[in-house]
């Protein structure tokens, strides 16, 4: 298991609160909706204190997810893994041996085939699902790709956190401090 048995995946959306991640007993976390420009500085400062990033490279602000931005990530930033739609980031990452984690939106029935295919593409370290209150589909995903999932999007309480793992979800990634700090001694 990757995240050793961490249960939940804090994501970072408000740099306010990056002092309490680095401050908790969470080993890995995951970056969102910050500056490229703070990109290396919380990297370094993650893995000083021993924390593994997980980069959510879609939503870096002034990041393009292309092939240079994927090198970049890959070879100067070098998290614990990266996050992304788009299949050349899960390529990349799969090639640099970074955990690679496929995101997937489960709009429709049509969307989820084409994760299917896209994923049958890119055979992902992991596929995070969402939005995460769906934990019905979760084993049948798991099921049909044999790829470990992670749950997130519009989770909003402790219950629902349990539901998607119960659901077969390795982990639960959340921007909600409570369910960090209702989770963090689990």
């Amino acid at each position: 298991m990757a995240f050793y048995e961490q249960k939940v995946l804090p994501a970072l959306r408000d740099l306010r609160n990056f002092e309490h991640i680095l401050e908790s007993h969470y080993e890995y976390f995951v970056l969102l909706e910050v500056r490229i420009s703070n990109l290396r500085k919380i990297i370094h400062a993650a893995k000083k204190r021993g924390k593994k990033v997980l980069v959510h490279a879609d939503l870096i602000q002034g990041l393009n997810t292309d092939d240079y931005a994927a090198e970049f990530i890959c070879n100067d930033l070098k998290p614990a893994g990266i996050i992304s739609t788009r299949s050349n980031m899960i390529l990349k990452a799969k090639a640099k041996g970074i955990l690679a984690i496929q995101r997937t939106f489960l709009l429709d029935t049509i969307a989820l085939k084409k994760s299917y295919q896209l994923i049958e593409r890119t055979q992902p370290d992991y596929i995070e699902v969402l939005p995460g209150v769906v934990s019905e589909l979760i084993h049948e995903i798991q099921a049909h790709t044999g790829c470990k999932i992670i749950s997130g999007g519009l989770i909003r309480t402790e219950e629902q956190v349990q539901a998607a793992l119960e659901a077969g979800a390795e982990a639960v990634t959340t921007s909600r401090m409570e369910l960090w700090k209702a989770f963090e001694k689990i």
